[in-house]
C-alpha cells in the first residue's frame, strides 16, 4: 500500500509540474500532457526510485549515504524526465523548439520535488531497510 501511496503522491506532483509548464506555458492539450504524466510516473517510480535510489550507494549504513543516493537518483531523474518529456512531447506537439524548452525546464523542477520525494520514500516506503538492520 505504501507504493502505490507513493505513485500517487509522485502522479501529482507530475501531472501539476507539467500542467502549469507543458499546458498552462507552452499550450500543450491538456489529454496530452496527462499521459506524459502518467507514463513518467510509471517509467521514472521503477527505473528512479525502485531501481537507482533503492540500489544506490552503500548498503551497510543507508542513513548516512542518503545525499549521495539521492543525488544520483534525482539527476537520473532528471535525465529520464527530460527525455520522456522531450520524445513523447515531440511526437504530441506541434513546435520543437518549445518542447525542448519546456522539457528542460520541466525537469528542472521535478529534479527539485524529486529531492523531497526521495525523503519521503526514506521514511515512509522503503524504511524496511531499517527495520531489517536492526
Amino acid at each position: 500500500m505504501d507504493h502505490v501511496k507513493a505513485l500517487f503522491i509522485k502522479f501529482v506532483m507530475i501531472a501539476v509540474v507539467l500542467g502549469i509548464v507543458l499546458t498552462g506555458i507552452y499550450d500543450g492539450e491538456f489529454q496530452d500532457t496527462l499521459l506524459i504524466s502518467v507514463v513518467l510516473t510509471i517509467v521514472a517510480y521503477i527505473f528512479g526510485d525502485l531501481l537507482v535510489f533503492r540500489s544506490a550507494g552503500d548498503d551497510e549504513d543507508r542513513s548516512a549515504d542518503h545525499v549521495k543516493r539521492n543525488t544520483i537518483a534525482t539527476v537520473s531523474d532528471a535525465v529520464l524526465a527530460f527525455l520522456i518529456i522531450w520524445l513523447m512531447g515531440k511526437a504530441l506537439f506541434i513546435n520543437d523548439g518549445d518542447v525542448l524548452t519546456a522539457s528542460f525546464l520541466s525537469a528542472l523542477i521535478l529534479a527539485a520535488g524529486e529531492w523531497f520525494f526521495h525523503k519521503y520514500l526514506d521514511n515512509h516506503v522503503f524504511d524496511e531497510k531499517h527495520h531489517h538492520a536492526t
